[in-house]
């Protein structure tokens, strides 16, 4: 990187950018039968976007990081609005993070989902710009705006893979270290679209590698999920 890092205006420069990269590898599927999931709340603003460019349904799955005892922006895994739980145990072995803190992050969180269901729609389990739910067998894009571990991806492929059986998985991220999307490969993720993969030894954050990444309101994401109901 030298002194040239590449960086992204902000989250909804890189929906239009991810949109573009994407059209090519779903030309031949009915956009009926594609999905773009979208993580809150960062994720949701990307993937609205994607959603709107390639006019597919859009889709959310509240997700939350499992912290690290004293440093809450280290992620040790994450778990979703059905419960579904990934834990990146090499990271837990390294950090010697005892089961008692997991379990109770776990609640927490948990917790924290139920609040943000309540918020968002009402109590509902989920968000879908469709009235049809149901989205067995279809290609899935799981959106976020950077996955440092990709601790809340894993959680979301996992939870949608024993729910839905999707046709495929793709992964759409504007910024993620290589070691990460490595990890979503192994995970069996063909496609991993991304915008900007540094080496591991040059990653710090996902924010470094935008111009402007504000944190996204609750007001934000309601407006977007007003607006698509609206239509």
């Amino acid at each position: 990187f030298g002194k040239f890092q590449l960086k992204i205006k902000s989250r909804e420069s890189a929906g239009n950018i991810l949109a573009g990269l994407l059209r090519d590898s779903l030309k031949n599927e009915a956009r009926s039968d594609i999905l773009i999931v979208g993580l809150p709340r960062g994720g949701f603003i990307v993937a609205e976007i994607i959603a709107k460019k390639l006019s597919c349904i859009l889709y959310m799955i509240l997700v939350k990081r499992l912290r690290a005892p004293f440093n809450e922006e280290m992620a040790i895994g994450a778990v979703t609005n059905d419960g579904t739980t990934y834990l990146n145990k090499s990271i837990i072995e390294e950090l010697k993070i005892t089961e008692d803190h997991t379990n109770s992050e776990l609640s927490h969180q948990l917790e924290e989902i139920k609040l943000q269901a309540d918020m968002y729609f009402d109590g509902k389990k989920q968000f879908s710009s469709e009235n049809n739910n149901d989205v067995t067998g279809k290609t899935i894009i799981i959106v976020d705006d950077g996955a440092a571990t990709g601790s809340t991806i894993m959680a979301t492929i996992k939870s949608l893979r024993n729910k839905y059986c999707p046709k495929r998985i793709i992964v759409a991220i504007p910024v993620s270290p290589r070691s990460t999307v490595n990890l979503l490969r192994r995970e069996g993720i063909e496609h991993v679209e991304v915008i900007i993969s540094p080496a591991d030894n040059n990653f710090r954050s996902i924010e470094q590698f935008y111009h402007n990444f504000d944190q996204v309101s609750h007001t934000q994401i309601l407006d977007i999920i007003h607006a698509t109901k609206s239509k």
